[in-house]
């Protein structure tokens, strides 16, 4: 069973489970919803979603950007000693960052290194329970140049954050 929403249609709001028929057939009537299913607008949009997702073949370009993400940001995390996980699927990565030589974590660090990469034209997002998590989604179409020049930007912002 998959279930997607946000981005399935172009920021119209859609929501959808998807499943092989003896799970979905499996459920009593009305078993299966939810606020954002069954708008036409919404639904032709997911369908152009999908089409460009099929053309451009997006998870091949998802796996690509965490073949290029992980290991560089691995990277900083044994540079740094800043960054106890580096983690995430395909285009969606984030890295934990904690208080060196512990696993407290660290959010003021998090949003000092946050704030240096939007100063420098890297927008990532900070999350997390405590507030540690730098977040990363780059688009599926951004040339592999141009994520490899927003990885340089934050490899030197935690250089400097933790100097």
């Amino acid at each position: 069973m998959i279930i997607t929403a946000k981005g399935i249609a172009g920021g119209l709001p859609l929501a959808a489970v998807t499943g092989r028929s003896e799970i979905m057939d499996s459920v009593h009537a009305g078993g299966l919803g939810g606020t954002y299913g069954g708008n036409p607008i919404a639904c032709a949009a997911a369908l152009g979603s999908i089409a460009v997702m099929e053309r451009e073949d997006l998870n091949a370009k998802a796996r690509r950007i965490e073949e290029i993400m992980k290991p560089r940001l691995a990277k900083i995390a044994a540079d740094t000693g800043v960054i106890c996980d580096v983690r995430g699927r395909g285009a969606m990565v984030a890295v934990e960052i904690v208080k060196k030589g512990t696993n407290e974590p660290d959010a003021e660090m998090t949003n000092k290194v946050a704030k240096a990469c939007h100063a420098n034209g890297v927008l990532v997002l900070t999350a997390g329970t405590y507030g540690n998590v730098l977040r990363f989604l780059p688009p599926m179409v951004m040339p592999e140049h141009l994520l490899e020049d927003a990885l340089t930007i934050i490899e030197q912002q935690f250089k400097e954050a933790t100097a």
